[in-house]
């Protein structure tokens, strides 16, 4: 299986970019492919709605990160959404790459499986359920199957998760996807 992860924190170190290379080392143990993205380093511009997607060319107006994203999607078996939740929500370098699915068009309705990571700094993790149901619904939308959901409590600090249970449970996410 070829597995696209498309992360969104913009710190390297941070718990969602962690969970996210412990979730590709068991995908990797399991003999999948793995290719990273990270929305947060990538220039993506936001959708502006000028519908130059839908005239006919099929293509964004915009030609920045999010064309090398688009390519990986299409070619992807599955995508991984990792991100921190910071007020409720993905983050905003996340969600301009999902916004931007709008150009994507059949490039998208292809059969695939996807899971999302989130982390965050509260216990709650109903603070994180926004970002659940955006997800959701973007898979339901699209016609992507479920394969997980891993929503990481308690881990404000950059680095925290390495040494939590989290780390196993994405690790786990990776291998039996």
């Amino acid at each position: 299986m070829n597995i696209l992860i498309l992360t969104g924190s913009p710190r390297p170190n941070g718990n969602s970019n962690l969970l996210a290379e412990r979730f590709a080392e068991g995908a990797r143990s399991a003999g999948h492919t793995v290719t990273r993205l990270d929305a947060a380093h990538l220039d993506i511009h936001p959708c502006v709605a000028c519908e130059h997607c839908h005239n006919g060319s099929g293509t964004c107006t915009f030609h920045d990160g999010f064309t090398d994203i688009r390519r990986t999607i299409a070619k992807a078996d599955a995508l991984v959404f990792a991100a921190p939740i910071y007020y409720f929500g993905l983050p905003a370098q996340l969600t301009a790459a999902i916004d931007r699915f709008y150009a994507c068009g059949d490039d998208l309705n292809i059969p695939k499986k996807a899971a999302l990571i989130v982390t965050l700094a509260d216990t709650d993790p109903d603070t994180a359920a926004a970002a659940v149901l955006q997800f959701r619904k973007t898979a339901e939308y699209v016609g992507w199957a479920e394969g997980g959901v891993l929503v990481a409590t308690g881990l404000g600090a950059a680095g925290e998760a390495k040494d939590s249970p989290f780390a196993d449970q994405a690790y786990a996410l990776g291998k039996n996807f």
